[in-house]
């Protein structure tokens, strides 16, 4: 096989600017959210989630995902974001928590805070 007939691998979301998404970060996921009012237009907003990463599935396939938990007013909220969706907008890491496992489902009934790694620029 020729060099010209080799297969290029094919560009993904990180290559056009989303961030490496592990467990143990605290992202702000801005999702795109379309809405009809009264009078039947559609109108699209931008709503942010910022939340901790507890797990993230399926790698750098198609349909990758990553759960974010974040707790507002005293409720725990978890929601499920396909990370290749163009329902999102754009990941902004926020900080990064010191973790030793992949999934963190023990987070949903840990109190203490986690330790927070050095930002490395």
């Amino acid at each position: 096989m020729s060099d010209q007939q080799k297969i290029q691998p094919t560009e993904t979301k990180k290559a056009v600017g989303y961030p490496e998404v592990k467990p143990g970060m605290t992202i702000k996921v801005y999702q795109k959210i379309k809405e009809k009012n009264p009078k039947g237009e559609e109108k699209e907003r931008i709503q942010v989630f910022e939340g901790m990463v507890l797990g993230r599935r399926h790698g750098m396939e198609k349909g990758a995902t990553i759960t974010v938990r974040k707790v507002s007013g005293g409720i725990g909220v978890e929601k499920i974001f396909p990370v290749y969706s163009s329902n999102i907008g754009k990941i902004e890491i926020i900080k990064t928590a010191k973790i030793s496992q992949a999934k963190l489902g023990y987070l949903r009934t840990y109190k203490k805070r986690l330790k927070e790694k050095r930002a490395t620029k």
